[in-house]
């Protein structure tokens, strides 16, 4: 028998696979990190607590496999019922679920919308991935020059009414961009497959389209606590929908994806909603004045309702400055993508974190 490659043992499609990128997680000591949308400030003492004095024999065991305690908290706070709940490992397992359970793979069908998945370009890079991983069809629908929602229909309209599910990243990344409730109830309306509205940053903004799950049997929102709750170690998220629609979800979950001491900070977390209400309001002041200060600098700033800026840089490439920042121990992020190489994204750190920042590209400025 031939002698083969390891990677041959694994499928043609995988093989051709380009995967998901993350941000840098550095190794060394002292470097400002605003590069990965991290709430800058920790969690709750409430939620350390908790954490700490779960952590004794329960760790046997295996962990609640539908977050009931959890499902059941959030119910209330949404004002629906736990079975429009479903909780995975961070969002991304619940993207990943979303692309299992409506999307075909194109080999198995002959029908190209029940395979494809359309998503905004640009937008979260994880989508392409998971898409192509699945073995569906990609379906990226360009946004306009200012990273507005296109035209869905109409002479030109790309975005395709019948795909059998489409991700919608809101407010936008890595734009910042927000996008408002009646533009969203509007695409939702246009479209018939399955639409999920990936709200991560939903708690920067100024609206969020929560009301548009609870109203559509089709559509799915999702919730994250990693960017506004400091829960990114934890790895833990939601989706909020149609009971039978989520009831369908479940069958193609991982089984105990959530583990128990992300179930324990969840619900410490949704017992001290004033820290973090400060901790945002914190955040937000904060975005608002760097976007001030580096317009100064001469900065292109977009607006945003996250909790990052996404900038065009004067004088150098955006490349050129995301290293030239490194070397000054701090870490932003560039993007290679033709609609975004000219920017750099830059989360929005504790107000020292942005002092250092705005030092050194002033020194960069007149280097």
């Amino acid at each position: 028998m031939a002698r083969r490659r390891a990677a041959e043992f694994v499928r043609p499609s995988v093989r051709r696979l380009d995967g998901y990128v993350p941000g840098e997680q550095p190794g060394r000591a002292r470097l400002i990190k605003l590069n990965t949308n991290e709430n800058p400030y920790p969690p709750s003492p409430e939620v350390l607590e908790a954490v700490s004095g779960a952590v004794d024999e329960r760790l046997r065991l295996y962990p609640d496999a539908t977050a009931s305690q959890l499902r059941a908290r959030l119910a209330r706070l949404h004002g629906c019922e736990p079975e429009n709940i479903l909780v995975g490992n961070g969002s991304d397992e619940l993207l990943a679920v979303c692309i299992r359970a409506c999307a075909e793979p194109a080999r198995s069908t002959s029908r190209v919308r029940a395979a494809t998945v359309q998503y905004f370009d640009p937008s979260y890079s994880l989508y392409p991935v998971l898409v192509d991983a699945h073995g569906a069809r990609r379906g990226p629908v360009a946004l306009e020059p200012d990273f507005g929602l296109p035209a869905l229909s109409g002479p030109g309209a790309s975005w395709d009414a019948r795909a059998a599910l489409s991700l919608v990243t809101t407010p936008n990344a890595p734009s910042g961009r927000g996008y408002t409730t009646c533009e969203l109830g509007a695409l939702c309306r246009a479209t018939e497959g399955v639409v999920v509205l990936d709200e991560a940053y939903a708690d920067f903004a100024s609206e969020h389209a929560l009301e548009l799950a609870l109203r559509h049997r089709h559509v799915v929102v999702l919730r994250t606590f990693s960017k506004a709750y400091s829960l990114c170690f934890q790895r833990i998220g939601y989706a909020i929908g149609h009971a039978e629609l989520l009831e369908q979800l479940m069958k193609v979950r991982d089984s105990y994806s959530v583990n128990g001491l992300a179930q324990v900070a969840a619900l410490a977390t949704l017992s001290d909603r004033r820290y973090y209400a400060n901790t945002i309001k914190r955040i937000v002041a904060s975005r608002e004045q760097l976007a001030a200060r580096l317009g100064e600098l001469g900065f292109g700033v977009l607006p945003s309702e996250t909790n990052f800026l996404l900038v065009e840089p004067p004088g150098r490439s955006a490349e050129e400055w995301f290293h030239e920042l490194r070397e000054r121990r701090i870490l932003v992020r560039w993007f290679s993508g033709r609609r975004v190489r000219r920017y750099l994204r830059i989360t929005i750190g504790t107000e020292e974190e942005i002092e250092r920042l705005v030092r050194e590209v002033e020194r960069l400025l007149r280097a």
